[in-house]
């Protein structure tokens, strides 16, 4: 986007309710970011290429079309950076937030909502997008000088580098998110990783915030994991980690797992 270190980070407001999209400016503002407000969808897309925003706040609920299809539009654009995207939403069921990142949303903030922690979601999508950004940049250089890391246990291989992942030796489809939190757990197998712990080291979060995003994505990924779904833990109540490499993975705890991510979301609301 061409945005200098020094210069102030770009929000676009994608929001066609006036108060809440004032009041949301105002904040930003008062937060040292730059803020613009689209009414439309039609309005949002002009905006981001006018505008070019670091992070976009989007309401699904638009006079002219799907807040859903404004978030495909952006992560379907082939050149240049792309900014964050963060989903305001009325809509509360886990299937809407599944969708949202399905779609390529970085995070699903219900309504209403904390001023103060959505100004700390912000900071911390910010913060990660431009930590992948100078990553993406440094790629090349670092390739040549590393060898290419990556993952295996039992059935399931991870391409770090390449971003790619394999079930018996067919490849599945992970969100950036996914990946992120598959690496993170195959960095340290057998070890639990609680929620606070991934929110903070995977999404970046500050650690006052509390989210359902980690459910929400743990159970998205085992789904794709298919026939190594059962090589993704849950500690009942507590986290998740991969089985230990000397652990012999049982099928059968699938449904024991899928139970107990329920029970610790419900602890979560």
């Amino acid at each position: 986007m061409g945005r200098t270190t020094a210069s102030k980070p770009k929000v676009l407001i994608v929001e066609d309710e006036s108060d809440l999209s004032s009041s949301l400016a105002y904040a930003l503002r008062a937060n040292g970011y730059d803020a613009m407000v689209a009414d439309r969808g039609s309005v949002a897309l002009q905006a981001i290429d006018s505008f070019q925003p670091d992070l976009i706040l989007l309401d699904l609920m638009l006079p002219d079309m799907p807040g859903l299809e404004i978030c495909r539009k952006v992560r379907g654009a082939s050149s240049g950076p792309q900014p964050a995207v963060i989903i305001l939403s009325a809509r509360v069921q886990e299937i809407d937030r599944v969708v949202g990142f399905e779609v390529g949303a970085d995070d699903y903030v219900t309504k209403p909502f904390s001023v103060r922690e959505l100004m700390l979601r912000i900071e911390a999508r910010l913060r990660t997008h431009m930590a992948v950004g100078q990553a993406g940049a440094e790629k090349t250089s670092a390739q040549e000088q590393n060898p290419v890391v990556s993952f295996t246990l039992r059935n399931l291989r991870v391409d770090e580098a390449a971003h790619r992942a394999f079930v018996d030796d067919k490849e599945i489809h992970l969100s950036a998110l996914e990946m992120r939190v598959l690496v993170y757990l195959f960095k340290s197998p057998g070890h639990m990783r609680n929620r606070r712990e991934l929110l903070t080291e995977v999404w970046g979060y500050h650690p006052e915030v509390a989210s359902r995003t980690v459910d929400t994505h743990i159970k998205r990924l085992r789904d794709k994991l298919g026939t190594a779904a059962d090589l993704l833990k849950t500690v009942r109540g507590v986290g998740f980690r991969l089985a230990a490499p000397d652990e012999q993975g049982a099928r059968s705890s699938q449904a024991s797992d899928d139970h107990a991510v329920d029970s610790l979301g419900s602890l979560a609301r």
